[in-house]
């Protein structure tokens, strides 16, 4: 049974652990001190275990009233196409209802967010 919560102490080892089970771990930094960082001053982690092995996360920076940003959405391979992912993106957004949810998708997840309702927007920046 997969149990959602709240987890802003996550660590940085565990993060990690996580990204490389998920497709995530290619596009994401390679050093435990930075995933500490990226973790920590987040404003909104949860996280999906299955028992005590996580296997879901999200992480987001937001201002709870105008928009957050949904940083990181990882789901371990071995549990991908079981709902973990668009639990977490509920979640999220319930953490914050009144603001806008916001991601940049990774090329591979393109089309999976249509799938669960979200709106794609082709005005994008970043440095």
């Amino acid at each position: 049974m997969i149990t959602y919560s709240l987890e802003p102490e996550l660590t940085g080892e565990e993060f990690q652990k996580l990204l490389m089970a998920s497709t995530l771990a290619e596009r994401r930094p390679k050093t435990v001190e930075t995933l500490k960082d990226m973790v920590k001053h987040a404003d909104i982690i949860l996280t999906a275990r299955d028992g005590d092995k996580l296997v879901g996360v999200s992480r987001s920076i937001s201002d709870f009233t105008y928009c957050t940003y949904l940083s990181d959405l990882a789901v371990d391979g071995a549990y991908q196409h079981q709902g973990i992912g668009k639990e977490l993106i509920r979640l999220t957004k319930a953490q914050a209802p009144e603001a806008k949810l916001i991601l940049l998708a990774a090329p591979a997840a393109r089309e999976y967010y249509p799938k669960i309702g979200m709106t794609q927007f082709e005005y994008c920046f970043y440095q």
